[in-house]
């Protein structure tokens, strides 16, 4: 136990590539590591160094400690991760990343209860339809929208997600609403439009499947905008079914088809994902499980 620090600062000067720099970075004098590296040196009764005016190496005996040294330090991180992760109160900053409806629907409007819980967390919202690379975009949890999520992540579920049919009052008024899917294409509709997210629609109601082609004259890539036409009266609008619960909620649209399900691509499941590891940072484990609770 005695040598500890010594290898801490031993550890130091290999990644620091000299003593000099592992000095400056752990805030002491040059003569100060030289003094622990030479109690260590001492201590194991053998070189670990190989200094000259110019370089810096390791011999066999310090290539084998740094190793040990390095293992010790990541255990040492570790143990201290654990203890943030279970002993404080949640605090800083969490990133999180959403699709751009989703988050303006689901996931702000329940934000300020969470920071009401807790007073020490920070967000930053970034709302984005492409899929980010955590790790490099410097987030710490996602929400991803899909059947199949990307290897390498872990992931919570937060609640399932389904596209729904729905038109304003005033259209199914007068244009009457459709008694069955094959009536739809009779019917002026709006969807996605881009990527999977085509015309042709499989939809299912217990045992019956069938298939409809749909001829529309305007896609939107936007779930909130197709509401926004289907309020107007316009059209009936094919959106997953967060984009459109405000509007039924208030009588502004009314379900279309209700008793009819959609299958692929139109169907998929929420999650949170973030990156795997095996001591997951209070703040995020407090979001998850503050947004599970509230799905």
């Amino acid at each position: 136990m005695d040598m500890l620090k010594e290898m801490a600062i031993f550890a130091q000067v290999v990644d620091s590539g000299g003593f000099s720099a592992a000095a400056r970075h752990l805030g002491v004098t040059t003569s100060a590591v030289s003094r622990h590296v030479g109690r260590l040196e001492t201590h194991l009764g053998g070189r670990l160094l190989l200094r000259t005016t110019r370089s810096l190496s390791l011999t066999e005996l310090g290539e084998q400690v740094h190793a040990a040294c390095a293992r010790m330090l990541s255990t040492a991180r570790e143990v201290h991760a654990m203890a943030g992760s279970y002993s404080a109160r949640p605090n800083g900053v969490i990133r999180v990343s959403a699709p751009v409806v989703f988050g303006q629907t689901w996931l702000a409007p329940r934000l300020p209860g969470f920071l009401g819980t807790y007073p020490e967390v920070d967000v930053r919202l970034t709302l984005n339809d492409r899929t980010i690379d955590l790790a490099e975009d410097g987030i710490d949890l996602a929400i991803r929208i899909a059947r199949e999520l990307s290897p390498g992540l872990a992931a919570r579920p937060l609640c399932a997600m389904r596209y729904v049919l729905v038109a304003a009052p005033a259209y199914l008024a007068q244009h009457g609403a459709p008694a069955t899917p094959a009536e739809l294409a009779a019917h002026h509709c709006c969807y996605l439009g881009y990527g999977r997210f085509g015309p042709d629609w499989s939809l299912r109601r217990g045992d019956e499947q069938v298939s409809v082609s749909i001829a529309s004259r305007l896609t939107i890539n936007n779930s909130a905008a197709i509401v926004a036409l289907a309020e107007t009266g316009g059209a009936i609008g094919l959106v997953p079914d967060f984009a459109a619960a405000a509007a039924l909620a208030a009588g502004r649209l009314q379900p279309v088809l209700a008793d009819w399900e959609f299958g692929e691509p139109y169907t998929g499941s929420i999650h949170a994902v973030y990156t795997p590891g095996r001591h997951l940072a209070l703040k995020v484990r407090a979001l998850i499980d503050y947004l599970v609770q509230a799905a």
